[in-house]
């Protein structure tokens, strides 16, 4: 009688523990759906404020632009011209930023960074452990309530 209950027991452990696992499984991906979604939403308005900057600047540059060509001609005076160069480069990285293959490119630096400087991305100290996040978290609680008294 006893070894039917312990073989009962086990089956139902062996069901629990696959239903956790399960689970858990079902969570995490839920979680990365969600940080993925987070991601896209943030980037999507980073493209958006760029865009939105690329009107106001575009009207600026072209604006200076005429200025300063009106500019040296009335005054004869090319070196006026010479502000347009560098406004001119960052009209363009706008330009590529918002509607240009810019985040294609750094994509593609990014994964060859992962893939052959992957040392550069360590963390100072290494990777933050459950330890080392429970000993700042000891020592801030006990640094509160040695204040408090």
């Amino acid at each position: 009688m006893g070894f039917l209950m312990s073989k009962s027991m086990d089956a139902n452990l062996q069901k629990q523990q696959e239903f956790m696992l399960h689970n858990s499984r079902l969570q995490m991906e839920r979680q990365i759906l969600m940080q993925n979604q987070m991601r896209e939403r943030q980037m999507a308005m980073q493209m958006a404020w760029s865009r939105e900057f690329l009107k106001y600047f575009g009207s600026f540059f072209a604006v200076a632009t005429v200025g300063l060509t009106a500019g040296a001609i009335k005054r004869k005076r090319p070196a006026m011209l010479a502000p347009i160069v560098p406004l001119g480069f960052i009209f363009a990285y706008q330009m590529d930023s918002a509607y240009g293959t810019l985040i294609y490119r750094m994509r593609g630096e990014a994964e060859n960074i992962i893939a052959s400087e992957h040392d550069r991305l360590d963390l100072p100290l290494g990777t933050p452990t459950f330890e080392s996040i429970e000993k700042a978290r000891r020592a801030k609680s006990g640094l509160i309530s040695l204040l408090e008294k």
